[in-house]
């Protein structure tokens, strides 16, 4: 990273469960969530991301329950999920576990009736009346004020309260390009003191490439865009080289060491858009294994290890329905498996592969000296004739982590797929 910022070794090899626990269980609280961390920890999930854990404001709520992210106090629980001992309960059950817990946090506004409102009045933008507002159109929502450095010291230490409190791994920022670039440089430099972390932010990178000097990773909305544009089209056919174009530029954006956050659904895009299989049908798959595989961190939504088809209420109940063993549990334990075991994931660099079918297929290597991942993705409605690859330097044995077929000795596999087929190979 620039700027003296340094990644976790962890870092590169992760990957990150959104919980919502509204909507996780019937009880809709941490000591039920608490039972589902050995499941998920069999899966293979090393990072288990929280919606904030925050009291929520009552003045303007939305819904029943109203937004996770119209905070009323920085430094306590939600009664609704429970106690904060319950959490630091969830964190410690985690890290026994070996898991780590990311904790999402609303630095950009608060709720209306924010403790703050009436203890720092002064931590608040003000409109040209005198009150209280948000720029961005939430009406249950208040902007902060950046320009006021004794805001900057105060949220600073409340972020630092559930590290010092819980021992919390990292922050996922909220809409981290509404807030100063230069506050989340104060943030970061002052936490890390205490325990480095790591720092995820919704934000897009290719548009905002500065804030990548101080976080680790951070979202991919271009890319989810240009990938359901692929699976809908307007117009015309499915061209795969669009999509490449749209992964290249990500690849030249710097620093080198940014991770970009790839993903199908989350707490957003669930409620909001769809969920996946709402956007990109037989297609969702193939775009785990691509978030698994290529340079990135992959994001995975509650629920779609299950897999869930139904979008979630955002302001009011609705749990998930955990009334099945989750039918994809063992595809994200071997893609999760090969993140945590194989060198390529880490180390690798991405290099795109050459085959016969590069009108259909995205296909790519991640390769270190001594070990190689080839990664075969058919995005059409159409099986695929048999696929070779040209690129140079083949391993000498191949395996497909799905089907246990094995290559030709000092050849690349020669393989046919489905429709919206996808194969890993692995030396």
């Amino acid at each position: 990273m620039q700027r003296g910022i340094r990644q976790l070794p962890w870092v590169g090899s992760t990957n990150v469960y959104e919980v919502n626990l509204r909507q996780y269980t019937r009880e809709g609280d941490l000591k039920a969530f608490m039972h589902h961390i050995p499941r998920l920890r069999d899966m293979g999930v090393d990072t288990l991301w929280f919606m904030p854990v925050t009291p929520i404001s009552r003045k303007n709520r939305k819904g029943s329950l109203g937004s996770y992210y119209a905070c009323s106090d920085y430094t306590s629980v939600n009664p609704e999920f429970g106690t904060l001992e319950d959490f630091k309960a969830v964190v410690d059950e985690a890290h026994a576990l070996g898991m780590r817990v990311v904790m999402d946090w609303v630095a950009n506004h608060t709720g209306w009736d924010h403790r703050w409102t009436t203890e720092h009045p002064d931590f608040y933008k003000r409109n040209s009346e005198g009150s209280f507002y948000d720029a961005h159109g939430w009406d249950d929502v208040i902007d902060l004020d950046y320009d006021n450095p004794r805001l900057r010291e105060a949220m600073v230490e409340c972020m630092r309260f559930w590290v010092e409190q819980c021992g919390i791994d990292g922050f996922r920022c909220d809409m981290a390009m509404l807030t100063p670039a230069d506050f989340w440089h104060e943030a970061r430099t002052a936490i890390d003191r205490v325990k480095p972390l790591f720092w995820l932010a919704e934000l897009d990178p290719w548009d905002h490439t500065h804030y990548m000097e101080v976080f680790d990773s951070a979202y991919t909305w271009r890319w989810m865009h240009a990938s359901r544009h692929f699976f809908q089209p307007h117009e015309g056919h499915r061209d795969p080289s669009q999509l490449r174009q749209v992964l290249d530029h990500y690849r030249n954006l710097h620093p080198s060491s940014m991770l970009p956050a790839w993903f199908t659904s989350n707490h957003d895009e669930n409620s909001w858009n769809g969920t996946e299989y709402e956007k990109y049908g037989p297609m969702a798959l193939p775009l785990a294994v691509f978030s698994c595989t290529w340079k990135g961190i992959p994001l995975l939504y509650n629920g779609q290890e299950l897999p869930n088809h139904k979008r979630l209420a955002f302001f009011d109940r609705d749990p998930i329905e955990w009334d099945r063993q989750p039918e994809l549990h063992g595809f994200y334990q071997r893609l999760f498996s090969i993140r945590s075991t194989h060198p390529t994931i880490a180390e690798g660099e991405v290099e795109w592969a050459e085959t016969s079918h590069d009108h259909r297929l995205l296909a790519f290597l991640r390769r270190t000296e001594t070990r190689t991942l080839l990664v075969i993705l058919n995005l059409n409605d159409f099986p695929t004739g048999p696929v070779e690859i040209r690129n140079r330097r083949p391993p000498a044995t191949m395996t497909e982590m799905f089907t246990g077929l094995v290559s030709p000795a000092g050849a690349w596999p020669s393989t046919t797929l489905g429709p919206w087929g996808y194969q890993v190979w692995m030396d």
